[in-house]
């Protein structure tokens, strides 16, 4: 008998998408057990200081309210490894918006009630929520985020720099930026005697489980996380937040279960942000555009309770070739929320900048943008001298040249008009590590001939159950219809985190070995399938997180044209094209929308997001949608994704880099480069917001 075709690479549709667009699937705050009660979170509105006085008489008097908890009377946790989920165990308040107490009523709308009427006296102390690249308080941290050196130098990249004979040195800014995934984070949680349960909104049950079960000194058996449905994350749900704390504690004091779902409006303050980025470039080259020193520098904030370094200057340890380099990382401690990731941290804004400046460098030297980045291709990763798996940048920057017109651009600066419009195109390329995690999965083969895959990974709109039965119809030689997936839930053998674009690498790898045992032993396997069925187990600890002899990274490369209004200064992107370099793409139609989403994302970053702390007050000024602006399908008129393939068979067994990322990472700079091109002005300070163009002098 004929295998039937490999799923792999097929456009199969999402699994769960009916289920979402009638309303079946169901997230955390749609789970109401029986006697659910709600609560609503107080956050504190002073930028630091500590509580004095909490008066819950008038909260408490609200019909129906069943309690106040704050420091005063909240139940003791153990002390926790990540101090932003300690909550109400002391008077302490760190930054404005922090958690001071905890109301619990029958409706939510007693609890909203009651919470409003809670009066809590503070005694304030100074604050200071202003990022300055020379703040005296600056530090240099031994590690960024993903454990990357704070600093890394090669060669003498500041003598280089002085005797090159072209040079860019450019300072530029990237203002804060929310997550702000569709579902707001929302837990319920119930207790049956010393066993919790919890359906939590959430990028990684395996984690909030272990993170639960120590606050909570409870065997890890005793806890179940269920995450199987997550309307999105973009980091803010890869690490426990406030509200499964807040729930499960609520829900054990009172004695029924709880639900707790924050407002939009919290969000900004409580579960991390992408923090401010201050840089310094500098690119010294060769008469010709041959680099001879990159040094970037990188100023950010942290909070003062929990450090966290966006490693924005990354991204140019590995991109070009260079004999010099010098990449450092400064953080400055401030009275505000804790960041954490977000979308692409540290690519996103760290590629903004060098693929501006090499913008700059181009025009510097008088050469095509797209020329100057392939003359300066390394042969090796520049920073650990490893050879890449696989590399083929230049390949995307020739398919997407072709693609925009690329050749047919007039490059002078301001010289294309249309009407009250100035028009131009930019370009810039693109990098996202391979990252991949240990990860279990089993296999069954059942006698009705169907096969059933269990693993705890975390759908978070990406596509996870589709691609992951592919994955299994693949390596089992068996249609796709006859997979059936569970996902989503720690009473299934533990996954990584759904993050760094390295879900379907982790999850997939141990799928694939699973299914590809299963399938050895069904080949062996004499007569029917037993009732029980057949199964088997793999574990890729130990072979996952092995360390590899090859530097592994996905590419691509963003086309952009934008029409800017002299008369108005709003930018629109009428043309957004990118085109990728991904390993062997595991599905057609998820991966696109995985690109197209994360170009849309970008868009957003270089012409409406961003965000600004109020240095009086200490709070931040957008906190919801209708002041911090995403873009809408208005603002996307064409936008392409494509890619080329890509063979790495030093990757994992389905060959596949991560996805979700990249497509973010260089679409700001192909947007503010081609803003450059129509208008001949330079702004190097994100978002390019109308005002800003107009105080330029269109």
């Amino acid at each position: 008998m004929r295998n039937p075709p490999s799923a792999l690479g097929a456009p199969a549709a999402r699994r769960e998408g009916r289920d979402k667009v009638t309303g079946t699937a169901r997230y955390a705050a749609e789970h109401t057990p029986p006697g659910c009660a709600y609560a609503r979170a107080v956050p504190a509105t002073v930028a630091r200081g500590r509580i004095t006085a909490v008066d819950d008489s008038a909260a408490l008097a609200v019909p129906g309210v069943l309690a106040v908890l704050s420091p005063r009377s909240a139940p003791a946790l153990c002390k926790a490894d990540d101090p932003t989920l300690y909550l109400l165990q002391d008077d302490d308040v760190p930054h404005h918006g922090w958690y001071v107490a905890l109301v619990v009523a029958d409706t939510p709308e007693a609890a909203r009630e009651a919470a409003q009427a809670l009066r809590i006296e503070y005694a304030t102390e100074p604050h200071d929520v202003t990022l300055r690249a020379d703040h005296p308080d600056a530090y240099t941290p031994e590690e960024a985020n993903g454990g990357h050196p704070g600093t890394r130098e090669r060669g003498d990249a500041k003598g280089a720099f002085a005797g090159s004979a072209r040079q860019v040195d450019a300072s530029y800014s990237v203002a804060p930026l929310h997550n702000h995934p569709m579902e707001p984070h929302a837990t319920t949680a119930r207790w049956d005697g010393d066993r919790l349960t919890v359906h939590d909104s959430s990028q990684g049950a395996s984690t909030v489980r272990k993170v639960l079960a120590g606050l909570f000194d409870l065997p890890e058996e005793k806890v179940t996380v269920v995450s199987e449905h997550v309307g999105g994350g973009f980091g803010s749900k890869g690490t426990p937040r406030p509200q499964v704390v807040l729930a499960a504690m609520a829900a054990k004091h009172v004695g029924r279960p709880v639900k707790l779902t924050l407002s939009r409006r919290e969000l900004a303050a409580v579960v991390g942000h992408r923090a401010p980025t201050l840089h310094r470039i500098r690119l010294g080259a060769e008469a010709d555009g041959t680099l001879v020193s990159v040094d970037h520098d990188v100023t950010t904030y942290t909070s003062r309770i929990k450090e966290f370094v966006e490693q924005a200057a990354v991204p140019a340890r590995v991109m070009y070739g260079s004999a010099h380099s010098r990449t450092t990382h400064r953080v400055v401690p401030l009275d505000v929320p804790s960041p954490s990731w977000m979308r692409a941290p540290g690519e996103a804004p760290g590629m903004y900048v060098l693929e501006s400046a090499m913008d700059e460098l181009a025009e510097a030297v008088g050469l095509d943008p797209v020329e100057l980045r392939i003359l300066n291709e390394p042969e090796n990763e520049p920073d650990s001298g490893k050879p890449f798996s696989s590399r083929h940048l230049v390949e995307c920057l020739r398919e997407g040249a072709r693609r925009f017109g690329w050749a047919d651009r007039d490059p002078s600066v301001r010289a294309r008009r249309e009407g009250r419009a100035l028009v131009g195109t930019g370009v810039a390329a693109a990098t996202y590590p391979v990252m991949v995690s240990p990860s279990r999965a089993s296999a069954r083969a059942l006698p009705d001939g169907s096969y059933l895959v269990r693993i705890n990974a975390t759908d978070i709109g990406t596509g996870a159950r589709t691609v992951l039965a592919q994955v299994a119809a693949d390596a089992l030689a068996v249609p796709l219809d006859s997979v059936r997936t569970e996902i989503g839930s720690t009473d299934l053998p533990p996954a990584s985190l759904a993050g760094g674009s390295s879900g379907t690498a982790s999850w997939g790898w141990a799928v694939h070995e699973a299914c590809t045992a299963l399938a050895g032993r069904l080949a062996a396997h004499r007569g029917p399938v037993p009732a029980e069925g057949l199964e088997e187990v793999a574990d890729t600890a130990g072979t996952a997180d092995a360390e590899s002899p090859y530097a592994r990274h996905a590419f691509g490369a963003h086309f952009a044209e934008v029409r800017v209004d002299t008369v108005s200064g709003e930018i629109r992107v009428s043309r957004l094209l990118g085109v990728y370099a991904a390993g062997r793409i595991l599905n057609a139609r998820t991966a696109k929308a995985q690109f197209i989403g994360g170009m849309t994302m970008g868009i957003g970053m270089a012409l409406t997001e961003g965000s600004q702390l109020d240095p009086v007050f200490g709070d931040f000024v957008e906190r919801d949608l209708a002041s911090y602006h995403v873009p809408c399908h208005a603002d996307v008129p064409d936008i392409e994704a494509h890619w080329v393939d890509e063979e790495d068979g030093h990757l994992n067994p389905m060959g596949s880099k991560g996805i979700g990322e990249i497509g973010i990472v260089g679409t700001a700079a192909a947007i503010g480069n081609a803003v450059h091109h129509a208008t001949g002005i330079r702004f190097r300070e994100l978002p390019l917001t109308p005002s800003h163009l107009l105080s330029a002098g269109l």
